[in-house]
């Protein structure tokens, strides 16, 4: 099992459960877009949040994976990601990411793309985005999401050098939002989530602020376009 879920207290608990790094193939991908999507549909009061089995949260593309696959199964792949993050925005009730460790590639998007970002105080974990290093190029909505989320010097800086910064580094920078002790991370994240949705208007201020990117990634997902889908094979 890749994902698992639960509710506690009208509030959506979604794991990514795929040791030892919770790294993300196709089947963890189209798993994890089934429930972002049926969150869509059936939309729980307190929210949703997610968060990742063991210490980390999500080191991003299972590169060993990725390597195996056809040329049709990368680019398969691409698209998938684009329209994860996409089910991810769709989501019109808070999403509330709990980082309990490393967030790498298209674990560190899938953060971003989150409403609401708790980091956990771990000094060992890192966070970023070293697909240049890894050799694989951004899909489109991982893009859209970065340039929507990130200031033009962190993007580049993150993006173009591969550079990994700590829990405390992307604080300062209001990339995460808050720190919290490890043990205490999951039930912090629950209590956010219901505070945000508990708020009359939050629905329609998020359609105000996101909306606009929400709208951009349903549209390649729906699309499938995607100008770098020829790099990937």
């Amino acid at each position: 099992m890749t994902v698992t879920t639960s509710i506690i207290d009208e509030t959506l608990l979604l794991t990514i459960d795929r040791p030892p790094v919770n790294a993300l193939d196709l089947e963890a991908i189209a798993a994890l877009e089934q429930v972002f999507a049926g969150a869509a549909r059936e939309i729980p009061r307190g929210g949703v949040v997610l968060t990742g089995g063991g210490a980390v949260f999500s080191a991003g593309v299972d590169t060993r994976a990725f390597a195996s696959y056809s040329r049709e199964q990368r680019q398969a792949m691409a698209r998938a990601i684009t329209q994860l993050v996409a089910r991810v925005l769709a989501i019109p009730v808070p999403v509330v990411a709990a980082v309990n460790g490393h967030a790498l590639g298209g674990g560190f998007v899938l953060m971003l793309a989150c409403d609401y970002r708790i980091g956990a105080d771990v000094p060992a974990a890192k966070l970023g985005m070293t697909e240049a290093q890894a050799g694989i190029p951004f899909p489109a909505g991982p893009l859209e999401v970065m340039r929507h989320e990130l200031a033009p010097e962190p993007l580049r800086r993150l993006t173009l050098s591969s550079a990994v910064l700590s829990m405390r580094e992307l604080l300062d920078i209001w990339t995460i939002d808050e720190l919290c002790a490890v043990d205490d991370l999951r039930s912090r994240a629950l209590v956010q989530a219901k505070r945000l949705a508990a708020q009359p208007a939050f629905r329609t201020v998020k359609r105000q602020i996101r909306g606009g990117l929400a709208q951009r990634l349903a549209a390649l997902a729906a699309s499938g376009s995607d100008t770098c889908l020829s790099t990937f094979g």
